[in-house]
């Protein structure tokens, strides 16, 4: 049996914890919730992830974060892995960074900090339809 994999990527401790509470009450033990505090650790886990039996199927991620920003994170992830949703979560990026994230990274949806739990579940069941 495959499993489905949701991976929150964000530098705030606090803020991944409240990711995966939302995402597990909404949809429970349906999927794996992973976190990353950094692109770069999140790549990792999307590289281990990625097999025929396993599968990242949607990405939460903050933009503003030390090393690569989440426009950039999104763009090399959509190179290798097309396929992975993605959802950008920001309260500071610039429109450019914005407009790159959803063009050339293919962001299908982006969400101001702080969200509300409501739109997230409904963005990422919109997502998972799709």
């Amino acid at each position: 049996m495959s499993k489905s994999v949701f991976l929150c990527v964000d530098d705030e401790s606090s803020i991944l914890e409240a990711l995966k509470e939302q995402l597990r009450s909404a949809f429970g033990l349906s999927y794996i919730y992973e976190t990353a505090e950094s692109a770069e650790e999140a790549i990792e886990i999307i590289d281990e992830y990625e097999r025929p039996d396993e599968t990242i199927v949607i990405i939460v991620s903050d933009w503003l974060m030390p090393g690569m920003k989440g426009d950039e994170f999104f763009i090399k992830i959509n190179n290798t892995y097309p396929k992975i949703k993605k959802i950008l979560l920001t309260g500071q990026a610039d429109p450019e960074s914005i407009d790159r994230a959803k063009n050339i990274g293919k962001a299908q949806v982006v969400l101001a900090k702080p969200w509300t739990q409501d739109i997230l579940i409904q963005s990422i069941q919109g997502l998972l339809a799709s």
